[in-house]
């Protein structure tokens, strides 16, 4: 169970670590095709990682959007066959237009072990931090 653990906690490590440094291409393979995304900032859910990545972009033209740096705390990880749930909380500096900004939240990461061993995530919920 420690080892089906340790490898969940990297696959989310490499996820966060490339979400730090706004490395689109690193983050966004971490997670499936079909993964789906519930975001508190979003009215809707995104029901793809390519729904996702339209996002992204629209935020980073629209918005000026930048991640400068992302630490994870308050780690959890659950595995129930080849389904791992981890829960986190997640704080972030962000950029918006030049301005600095601040988050300060919740995320629950599923993850699905494929025949390879490696964890890819299938679904993102990120929540505001109570």
């Amino acid at each position: 169970m420690k080892n089906l653990e340790q490898s969940v906690l990297q696959a989310a490590d490499r996820l966060v670590a490339a979400f730090a440094r706004h490395d689109r291409t690193a983050y966004f393979s971490a997670f499936a095709p079909d993964a789906t995304f519930i975001f508190h900032t979003l009215d809707r859910p995104l029901k793809s990682r390519a729904e996702y990545e339209a996002e992204w972009s629209l935020w980073e033209e629209r918005d000026g959007f930048r991640v400068r740096a992302c630490r994870s705390s308050e780690r959890n990880v659950q595995t129930v066959g080849n389904v791992a749930v981890f829960t986190h909380r997640v704080e972030t500096e962000l950029e918006f237009n030049g301005e600095p900004a601040t988050a300060d939240e919740r995320e629950t990461i599923v993850f699905e072990r494929k025949s390879s061993g490696e964890w890819l995530a299938v679904h993102e919920h990120l929540s505001r931090q109570s």
